[in-house]
This record gives C-alpha cells, structure tokens and sequence, in this order.
C-alpha cells in the first residue's frame, strides 16, 4: 500500500509568483491585504518579510490541497489505543507495532471486482467499503539481536500515522537499538519510517532488501522509463532510501539463503517487482511476515483475485496471494501482514470458497492460539 500523491502546476505557478512578489513591492496585493484585515488602527508594514510570510502561507496549503492523498482522508480524532502486541514463537519474542490506521475507501482502491462484491463483502464483515487499514511493524528479539520487519510511515500520511517510535519506546525499546530492518518492499508505508526529516531513524540498523526491489526503484534507468503515475513512487523511495544507500547501510540479497539464523527473505514479486515474504522459524514453529499481499481481509480472504491500484503488476500479484493463502492453510503456520487489523497476526483456513481469517488469541503469557 502507498498512496499516490497529485501533483498541479498550480505549486510551481504560485512558487514563481512568490519569488516575484519577493523581489518588489506590489501594490495590488498591499491593497487587498489591506481592505481583507480593514485595520483603521493597525499599520501594515508592506516589506519583503511579510509578503513572503503571507505567500509562503498561500503556498503551503496550496500544497496541502494539491498534495493530498487521493485514496482517503484522514481521521477527525485520533484515539490512544495500545500500540503493541507480544507473542512467543518457540524461543523467539516477537512484538507486533502499530504505526497507526488509515481509512482506505475500497470501492475506488481494489480493482478487479464484480459489481457490488465490494460493498457485499464489507456487509458480511460488518464493516462499510470505506474502513480503516492498519499499518503494523513487527520485531524479532532473536539471538541476541533486535530486528525489525517494515519501518512505517513517519510523517507522510497525517497524524494517524507515524506511530511506529513511539509505540517502540512506550514497550521499552529505542530506534537506535535495532541491528536490522527487513523491508519487504519499498513503498513508503513501509520505509517511510526510515527517516525523519533528515535524520536517519535506525541509525545503527543495516536495511535488508531484495536486490531486485532495490534495483528497481533506485535506479536512474528505471526512473527515466517510468510512467507518470509511478513517478512519485521513485520519488518517495529515493527520498527515504538514499541516505542508508550513502551510509553503506543498505543490504541487498538473493533469495535462497538465511540472511540470520532462522530467518528466510521468500519471493513474492508482483505487487512491486521485489517483493519479499520472510519466514521465521523456532523449535518447530513457523510465522511469515506477509507485507503487502493483501490489503482487505474482508475481500481479498473470500476472493483472492481482487487486486488493488498500488499493485505494480495486478496478475502477479494475485497468483503470489493465491500461493501464499494455499501454502499458509496447508501448512497451517502463523502468518502476520502489514494492513490486517492491528496485530495482523493469525492463521487462515481453506473454505469452499475463499479462505477464513482467524486472527491470535489475546494473550497475556504470550503462548497465542
């Protein structure tokens, strides 16, 4: 999942405007100013600074307009809910984190849909086709090490976001202490928590990713060729990637080996070009970190061909997620995805139709069921 954000002429159109008015005194906007505030008692100081004060305003949220996502809208409240979730896989801790939750309007977001199967299946679940996604992070305390899987959103998406540092310190644990991040892909749900402003938020982790994935988002070649749409994509990843790039923190891999005892990066392309699974494994127990095989349990459990708009390649990805599903019933191991219902943790069953969801037992010993 990761929003494309519209771009407008009207930004660059007001940008040019504001180094103009900057640069001399413009009558006609002194006099508007002027006749808006009516101020009788209150001299206006006309200088540079508050014409740049002004417009700089007028530019921002020109912005906000102009760059706002278009797949939802951001929460009214934002309510303290807890932010993390423990469970023990044989010898291995795991504690799921949320970054928060988004509401996601699935009429407009899932694609290759029958008509009325969307609002038919959110019924079914109780639920309306505008509702919440979570944006979840997991971390594996194992031999010795803390490892992250996914980095969250940090400030991209709005204040219901960007939770992920928070809800680590509130459970005891700093950025600063995690030794790795496994990306399981690059969308800025899932790196964006990399960095905040120009700071790097895990500034002692190395930053696991397929070469794949990597090569095709941060290359220069790959840039020049993409569509328009995807441009932004290529801009997020650059933004958020490049600083770890420079630091030699980036690690790039070839499937087929362990990148740390126990923990296995499986491919999964089709929902962008490198997509990867990891499967971890204790004493006989098995989860697999999902990412972004699916976006609605509600839908995409009962019929696994719904695809969705961020998807890079729609009828890879849906062959990737009817794999898992078969894989993950048969086998009947954990399973845990970035935007299922906060902790995202469970195990999935074959039905005649479709796959049921049955999300962790709450637990307070940490044996889930």
């Amino acid at each position: 999942m990761s929003k494309v954000y519209r771009r407008h002429s009207f930004v660059s159109v007001f940008s040019a405007f504001l180094n103009q008015a900057c640069k001399e005194d413009n009558d006609l906007i002194k006099k508007y100013i002027q006749k808006y505030f009516k101020m009788t008692n209150v001299k206006i100081l006309f200088n540079r600074f508050f014409l740049k004060l002004i417009l700089s305003f007028g530019v921002m949220m020109g912005a906000s307009l102009y760059y706002a996502p278009l797949t939802f809208a951001q929460h009214t409240k934002v309510l303290a809910q807890p932010g993390s979730y423990h469970m023990l896989l044989g010898d291995i801790e795991i504690i799921a984190f949320s970054d928060g939750s988004v509401p996601q309007d699935l009429d407009k977001l899932l694609t290759n849909t029958q008509p009325g199967e969307v609002k038919k299946l959110t019924e079914l679940n109780f639920q309306t086709p505008v509702v919440e996604a979570s944006v979840n992070a997991y971390l594996l305390k194992i031999n010795g090490k803390l490892i992250l899987v996914d980095a969250g959103t940090a400030d991209l998406y709005g204040p219901s976001l960007g939770h992920l540092p928070a809800n680590m310190i509130r459970a005891g644990y700093k950025p600063e202490q995690i030794d790795a991040v496994l990306v399981t892909h690059i969308h800025t749900d899932h790196t964006g928590g990399l960095m905040a402003g120009d700071k790097m938020v895990f500034p002692n982790a190395d930053i696991y990713v397929s070469r794949k994935e990597a090569d095709y988002w941060l290359s220069d070649e790959n840039y020049a060729k993409a569509p328009a749409r995807l441009k932004p994509y290529f801009d997020q990843a650059r933004l958020k990637m490049t600083p770890y790039v420079k630091a030699g923190k980036l690690k790039t891999y070839e499937y087929g080996k362990e990148l740390f005892p126990g923990i296995l990066p499986v491919a999964s392309a089709g929902h962008t070009p490198g997509h990867s699974f990891y499967q971890v494994t204790s004493n006989g127990e098995k989860i697999m970190f999902w990412g972004d095989i699916m976006h609605s349990a509600a839908v995409q459990f009962a019929d696994p061909d719904v695809t969705i708009v961020y998807d890079v390649d729609p009828a890879t990805a849906a062959q990737a997620r009817k794999r898992a599903y078969e894989d993950a019933a048969k086998g009947k191991y954990w399973i845990a995805a970035d935007h299922l219902s906060f902790p995202g943790i469970g195990h999935i069953r074959k039905r005649e139709t479709g796959y049921g969801w049955f999300p962790i037992n709450y637990t307070t010993s940490g044996v889930g069921q």
